[in-house]
């Protein structure tokens, strides 16, 4: 029975009243997004913008390209063998 009553010292221990301190990177953000630089916004975060952009419009082009020669193929008639 006494470990019964050890339980809510044990959850309440687990938690800590401090809170983790965060140094604040919205403004280093903001100066980084606002500069003119000539940069479309989608590309000024830098190399992993840049990728995840190119792999985006890659993957855009090759399923439209796949999405029309389907299309061609199931507008031609079918051979009569």
């Amino acid at each position: 029975m006494n470990h019964l009553l050890k339980v809510p010292l044990l959850a309440g221990r687990a938690f800590s009243s401090s809170a983790r301190q965060l140094r604040n990177k919205v403004p280093e953000a903001q100066k980084l997004f606002q500069e003119d630089n000539g940069l479309p916004v989608h590309i000024k975060g830098g190399t992993t913008d840049v990728l995840l952009y190119r792999a985006t419009m890659t993957l855009t082009l090759a399923g439209t390209c796949y999405s029309l020669y389907w299309l061609l193929v199931a507008s031609q008639p079918r051979n009569k063998d």
